[in-house]
């Protein structure tokens, strides 16, 4: 009679009102997630009780959330139902599995059918688990060269046939083909133990233009080690360096005694007007610890040591008068003699020297951004740069040398004098002066070792196809422009330009190049990457279509490889999840809660529904 409170109305008030606060509840989790997603943060921790104290990054977040906003408080936690609180860590993981399949669909949609290529990193974890990181390098609808992290992979082996049934695996899952790859890029590492040779040959065999360059950053980092290994000097000085570092930051207390010695040094060096004062000068620091698999670190190391040897060696006196044991005693005295020696100083200010001409170089070549006809050009410099300093550099480093030994009373040889090799017998011994050994043996030995791994590590770049790419080079009113390379550049790609298409792209380059050295708009346009980018704007691709295609091609081709970090024992799935939402956090935070709640009702039977 009263149809205001009649069993229907009161059900259905009740059940929209219930599916408004399960939509509440969902949006401040998915909210939460999006934040510890965004900054890289662990969701979960040991001890998630109620009345826990230090509960996990996710449950602390939404209480805080909920504090602030009463709204939220009023569905969430403690006032939420006890079988809908959304807490749950395989609610969590569902989250972030929707939320990753939309920013990867996303990357998907932006790829638009078009060429791209691969470049793949595998490695070992702390887990034990072999995986293989995948990247897609593409030109987007902006014609803007973009590198995407796909997914990482655990393969069960490192095997050329396993690798590529992974790769299948994953493209069949998103819709792409092999047919469309213009490119492949791995790290050095794996093809020198011909996991990823075979690899390579199996994807041309059923793709001949997907082109191979080596890692042109790996490249480098193999001839910087291949000098470590091939001469003993080199191999016994960063032995040494990495001791130091071991023993003289065994503990903090021989830290701060470091920073302290070292500190006092600056102190009174800037009194004596020995060094300049200033905001950011001579801030404090200890040794840097070099690493395996970032050869810069090396560098960083070498100039850290120099800046603090003094300090340093205070340090190991005190070892020495104080040490735990006679074992640390004796090593500490061992390394007092090593490093206070001319010889130790001389290849510790020569590899530094070296290291410098290049690092540069490393650093550039591990830019997502750069391209082929940069990296050609730094490598050149590079070069120059080792044969200047071995026509020139001798004269400074013998001067910096012996300054930096009267500055830290260090015995400075005279070169005139008969070398004496302290690790060889007298019977063994040559006889030359020190002038041939440290001039001759030492410096130009390493410094040629160093310039021919550089050339033999680099000889890709001699190859037809480089310098054909090298040929859309806009720089100075495209003064690199050859038509016949250019043609040839075609070539290498026969599904895309057949015949009747290259008779047509030699009358469309003749136009081309007189076009563009024409048009003021064109000239200061520099590398490929602003070409594409200007063709577009003055809708000059419409106009030269098959030349703009070479220019595509020529920015899909990867010159660096994709690189992980070491990672902890998270499940592959939720793993990969975390890693596409976190490197491709600006796709993901244009995916908006609707699409993640839709997705996240849909995968299974829900409790509540909306």
């Amino acid at each position: 009679m009263n149809q205001e409170r009649h069993i229907e109305v009161a059900f259905e008030t009740h059940s929209t009102q219930a599916r408004k606060e399960y939509r509440m509840r969902l949006t401040a989790t998915i909210d939460c997630i999006r934040f510890l997603l965004h900054q890289g943060l662990a969701f979960r921790r040991n001890d998630e009780s109620s009345d826990s104290v230090n509960q996990g990054n996710f449950l602390q977040l939404l209480k805080f959330l909920s504090e602030h906003n009463e709204t939220i408080n009023k569905v969430v936690l403690k006032n939420a139902p006890g079988n809908s609180k959304l807490i749950a860590p395989q609610i969590q993981h569902d989250i972030v599995h929707v939320a990753s399949g939309e920013t990867t669909k996303a990357i998907i949609n932006d790829l638009n059918d078009e060429f791209l290529s691969i470049l793949i990193y595998e490695s070992r974890d702390i887990a034990v688990k072999e995986q293989m990181a995948i990247l897609l390098r593409y030109v987007n609808l902006k014609e803007c060269v973009i590198e995407r992290f796909l997914s990482i992979v655990h393969v069960s082996d490192t095997t050329s046939l396993s690798l590529k049934l992974a790769m299948e695996g994953l493209f069949s899952k998103y819709g792409l083909s092999i047919s469309s790859l213009r490119g492949q890029g791995y790290d050095g590492e794996s093809n020198m133990r011909g996991e990823f040779n075979g690899f390579k040959a199996l994807i041309l065999k059923e793709n001949p233009s997907a082109y191979y360059v080596h890692c042109f950053a790996h490249q480098l980092q193999l001839a910087l080690v291949a000098v470590e290994k091939n001469h003993s000097r080199v191999a016994l000085l960063f032995n040494v360096v990495s001791n130091l570092s071991n023993i003289v930051g065994a503990s903090c207390k021989r830290r701060d005694l470091l920073r302290e010695t070292q500190y006092n040094k600056v102190i009174e060096a800037i009194q004596n007007g020995d060094i300049q004062s200033g905001t950011g000068l001579h801030q404090e620091s200890s040794l840097q610890r070099s690493g395996d698999t970032r050869w810069s670190s090396h560098y960083v190391s070498l100039v850290s040591l120099i800046t603090m040897l003094s300090s340093v060696i205070d340090v190991l006196d005190v070892i020495v008068e104080d040490g735990t044991n006679s074992e640390q005693k004796g090593q500490a005295c061992a390394l007092l003699a090593l490093i206070q020696s001319f010889e130790f100083v001389f290849d510790l200010h020569l590899m530094k020297r070296l290291l410098a001409l290049t690092n540069d170089l490393s650093q550039a070549l591990q830019r997502k951004d750069q391209d082929i006809i940069n990296a050609i050009g730094l490598v050149k410099i590079s070069k120059q740069g080792l044969q200047e300093m071995r026509d020139s550099g001798w004269e400074s480093l013998l001067i910096e040398v012996s300054s930096f030994c009267v500055k830290n009373d260090i015995n400075v040889l005279k070169m005139d004098d008969k070398f004496v090799d302290k690790g060889r017998s007298r019977k063994n011994s040559q006889n030359v002066t020190n002038l041939h050994h440290y001039q001759v043996e030492s410096f130009f030995t390493i410094v040629d070792m160093q310039l021919q791994e550089l050339n033999n590590r680099f000889t890709e770049t001699n190859s037809e196809l480089l310098f054909c790419i090298a040929c859309l080079n806009p720089k100075d009113s495209f003064a690199a422009f050859d038509k016949k390379k250019l043609i040839q550049l075609a070539q290498f790609y026969p599904y895309e330009f057949s015949k009747v298409q290259i008779s047509i792209l030699e009358d469309q380059l003749e136009t081309y190049i007189f076009d563009m050295r024409s048009d003021n708009r064109f000239s200061k346009v520099q590398g490929i990457g602003d070409l594409s980018k200007t063709l577009v704007e003055t809708r000059k691709n419409v106009l030269y279509p098959l030349v703009f295609l070479l220019v595509k091609l020529a920015l899909i081709l990867p010159v660096a490889t994709a690189s992980t970090r070491l990672r902890n024992r998270l499940r592959d799935t939720f793993l990969n999840d975390c890693l596409v939402t976190y490197i491709e956090r600006e796709i993901f935070d244009s995916i908006d809660n609707e699409k993640i709640i839709q997705g996240y009702q849909n995968m299974k039977s829900r409790r509540e529904q909306l």
